[in-house]
């Protein structure tokens, strides 16, 4: 059993994870985003909960708007950037299967679990 704790705090951070999962939270800025049309996970699906905020999460080339209870599945592979449209920080909660980053934040390669 791993156990963690939900912290909001700027920027993205790893809060729990084994060699089959990892959960982090990630605040983004109003008016800022994270990823871009490069952006992808190689070897992991991510699902991403929006607690708090609005925006837009671009996939594949598309735009969807979100905002607090939001719920999406980027699947391994997809391109993908979350953008902060609101006048507050989004809050967002994240599942990645498996793992997509190491300890310190940096992508791991697909399927290796730091």
């Amino acid at each position: 059993m791993k156990r963690g704790t939900v912290q909001y705090r700027r920027g993205f951070h790893i809060i729990v994870q084994n060699s089959h999962s990892q959960a982090a939270s990630m605040v983004i800025d109003a008016g800022q985003s994270e990823g871009g049309p490069d952006n992808r996970h190689k070897g992991a699906d991510q699902w991403l909960y929006v607690e708090s905020g609005a925006g837009e999460a671009i996939i594949n080339g598309h735009t969807y708007e979100i905002e607090g209870g939001a719920l999406l599945l980027i699947e391994q592979g997809d391109t993908h950037e979350i953008r902060n449209t609101g006048s507050g920080p989004m809050k967002t909660f994240n599942i990645y299967v498996p793992p997509a980053y190491n300890a310190k934040g940096n992508e791991l390669p697909p399927g290796r679990p730091d």
